[in-house]
C-alpha cells in the first residue's frame, strides 16, 4: 500500500538532521515519494556526469523539506547571486530609493558669465540617457548661464575609483554585460545598459564600406572599420570589440545591402569621460559655451545647484534589474549601499553592507564567499540551501511584492515580464507560473525562485550547477515542471515544452539582444 505523501514529506523532514543533503535523494522514504523519485531521476541524467548539482525544495509557506540533494555544497552562483545583493539592497536603500545626477556652478554670475566652473555630479544612476543629460544643459541654460570661463567637471567621487570587480574575466572587458562602474554614467537605451554604447553598422550600396555609427552619437569613442556592404541577401557577420584599455572600437566584417542595421552594444573605457563629452556637446546646443577644459574632481560644498534629474525609485528599477539580469546595476546597487551603509561607495563597504543584512534574510553570511553583486565573479560560492533561506525568508519583507515581481517569469513573452526565462518551458504546468532567477556562466548554471503546484502547494527551490560540459537549461526545466504539474504525489500527465532559444552558455540571455 502506498503511503500517503505527508507521510512521505514528514519523514524526509525527519531524516533531514541525520542525512547529508547530498544523499537525501536516495534515502528509502525519497524513493517511495514519486516526486523524490522523479527529481532524482532527473538529477541522474547523464547531462550531469562529472558536474557538482545541488538542488532544494521547500515548501514556501512552512519552511518544510520537499526534496534535498547536495543543497549544502557551495558553489558559483552566476547571475543567483543577484537575488542575495537585491534584497540585502532593498533593506539597505529601500524600495523608494532614487538617484540624483545634479549641476551646479562655483564662482559668481554676472550678465551670464559664470567666473567659475560648473560641476556634474552623479550618484550611480544607471537610468539616465543622452536625453537627460541634455535636459540638465537646458537647465543651465534656462538658469541664465551663457558663458563658462572655467572648466566643466565631472564628478565621479560618490563611488571610488574602482571600475571593475575582483574575479572578472579581463577578456570579457569590451562586452556590455562586463561594463565599468562609476558614479557618473550613461545607458544608451531603455535596457539601461549604463557604460555602453550601441554600434549600428548599416549597409551602403553593393561593395561599398558599411556606415558605422553610435548611440549616443560621441566622439568618447574612436570607430577603427574596415566593414564592408555584401551582396543583397548575403549573410551578416558583423563583429564589434573595443580594443582593451583604450576607446578604439573595431568593427569587422559585412552586412548585406538592402538589409537592415546590425546592432551591438560595446562597453567604453571611462564612462565618467563620456558623460561629460555628451554634457558638454549639449551645453553648446543650447547656447551655453564653456571656455575651460573638462576634467574631474569632488564638487565644492559651496556650489550653487542649477539643475536635477532624479530616476526612478528603485522598486521599477528592480524590473530592468531582475528581469534582464542587469550586471551593471547589480554592482552599482551594491556601491550604493556602501554609500548609504559606511559612507564608501566600493565593493568593499557594499559587500559588508550586504552582508550586516543577510543574518536577518534567513543567510548565514559567514557560510558564503561574495566578491560582487552580479555573480560575475568566479570566486562566488553559495550553496542552494543559503539561497532557498533566502526565498523563504523574504516573503516576510514588506518589499516583497515588488521584489516577487521583478523575477523573471517562464514562458511569458513579454521581455519585460518573462525576462530570461521568456523562451522557456512554454506549454507546461511552470508556464506563468514559475518566478525564477536564472545564472549563467562557463560551466554554471542557476536557477531558484517560487513556483506553485497543481495541488496548490507553494514552493521554494534552488538548484545550482558547476563544471557543467553541457547546458544545463532542459533538465533545470525538467525540475521545474515537475515541481508544477505536481498533484500531492500523482504525477502529472505527460508534457513537452516548446522549442526553447538556447543562447551561449558564458553570459545571461539578458545579455544576447535577439533572444
Amino acid at each position: 500500500m502506498r503511503r500517503p505523501r505527508s507521510f512521505a514529506l514528514a519523514l524526509t523532514a525527519a531524516l533531514l538532521a541525520a542525512v547529508p543533503a547530498a544523499d537525501l535523494a536516495t534515502t528509502a522514504a525519497a524513493r517511495e515519494d514519486p516526486l523524490a523519485r522523479d527529481l532524482g531521476a532527473i538529477l541522474a541524467d547523464p547531462g550531469f556526469r562529472g558536474a557538482d548539482v545541488g538542488l532544494v525544495v521547500r515548501r514556501a509557506d512552512t519552511g518544510e523539506p520537499v526534496f534535498g540533494s547536495g543543497g549544502a555544497r557551495r558553489g558559483q552562483p552566476a547571475s543567483n547571486g543577484k537575488l542575495l545583493s537585491s534584497a540585502a539592497v532593498l533593506d539597505v536603500l529601500g524600495p523608494d530609493h532614487r538617484f540624483s545626477t545634479t549641476v551646479s556652478a562655483s564662482g559668481a554670475l554676472r550678465g551670464g558669465v559664470l567666473a567659475g566652473d560648473l560641476h556634474l555630479r552623479g550618484t550611480g544612476d544607471p537610468t539616465v540617457l543622452a536625453a537627460d543629460y541634455d535636459a540638465l544643459a537646458a537647465k543651465v541654460a534656462g538658469s541664465g548661464v551663457r558663458l563658462v570661463l572655467g572648466r566643466l567637471v565631472g564628478d565621479d567621487t560618490w563611488f571610488d575609483s574602482v571600475r571593475l570587480g575582483t574575479g572578472w574575466a579581463w577578456d570579457d572587458e569590451p562586452y556590455y554585460y562586463n561594463a565599468q562602474i562609476s558614479a557618473l554614467t550613461v545607458s544608451p537605451d531603455t535596457d539601461y545598459d549604463a557604460g555602453t554604447v550601441v554600434v549600428r553598422v548599416a549597409p551602403g550600396a553593393a561593395g561599398a564600406p558599411a556606415t558605422v555609427t553610435t548611440e549616443p552619437p560621441t566622439d568618447h569613442v574612436t570607430i577603427d572599420s574596415t566593414a564592408v556592404t555584401g551582396p543583397a541577401g548575403s549573410a551578416s557577420n558583423v563583429s564589434v570589440e573595443r580594443r582593451r584599455g583604450t576607446n578604439v572600437i573595431s568593427v569587422r566584417g559585412s552586412v548585406p545591402a538592402g538589409g537592415g542595421a546590425e546592432s551591438e552594444w560595446s562597453t567604453v573605457e571611462d564612462p565618467a569621460g563620456l558623460v561629460t563629452s555628451l554634457f558638454r556637446d549639449a551645453l553648446s546646443r543650447h547656447g551655453v559655451r564653456v571656455l575651460g577644459g573638462t576634467s574631474t574632481g569632488a564638487t565644492p560644498a559651496g556650489a550653487r545647484p542649477l539643475g536635477e534629474h532624479l530616476s526612478m525609485p528603485l522598486s521599477r528599477l528592480l524590473v530592468p534589474f531582475m528581469k534582464l539580469s542587469n550586471n551593471m546595476h547589480a554592482e552599482i546597487l551594491v556601491k550604493s549601499a556602501g554609500r548609504a551603509a559606511f559612507g564608501e561607495g566600493s565593493w568593499d563597504a557594499g559587500l559588508r553592507a550586504v552582508s550586516a543584512k543577510l543574518g536577518g534574510l534567513g543567510v548565514d553570511a559567514a557560510a558564503l564567499s561574495l566578491w560582487d553583486g552580479s555573480g560575475l565573479s568566479r570566486m562566488n560560492q553559495v550553496s542552494p540551501d543559503q539561497v532557498a533561506s533566502l526565498l523563504l525568508a523574504a516573503r516576510g519583507r514588506p518589499w516583497f511584492p515588488v521584489w516577487y515581481d521583478s523575477l523573471p517569469v517562464a514562458g511569458a513573452s513579454d521581455r519585460m515580464v518573462g525576462g530570461t526565462l521568456r523562451n522557456r518551458m512554454r506549454g507546461t504546468p511552470a508556464e506563468g507560473n514559475a518566478h525564477a532567477k536564472t545564472g549563467s556562466l562557463t560551466g554554471v548554471s542557476a536557477l531558484s525562485g517560487y513556483v506553485t503546484t497543481a495541488a496548490g502547494t507553494p514552493l521554494v527551490f534552488s538548484m545550482i550547477s558547476n563544471n557543467t560540459l553541457t547546458s544545463a537549461r532542459p533538465l533545470e526545466d525538467a525540475v521545474v515542471v515537475r515541481l508544477a504539474g505536481d498533484r500531492d504525489g500523482q504525477a502529472p500527465p505527460p508534457t513537452t515544452a516548446t522549442a526553447r532559444t538556447e543562447e551561449p552558455v558564458d553570459v545571461e540571455c539578458s545579455w544576447v539582444k535577439a533572444c
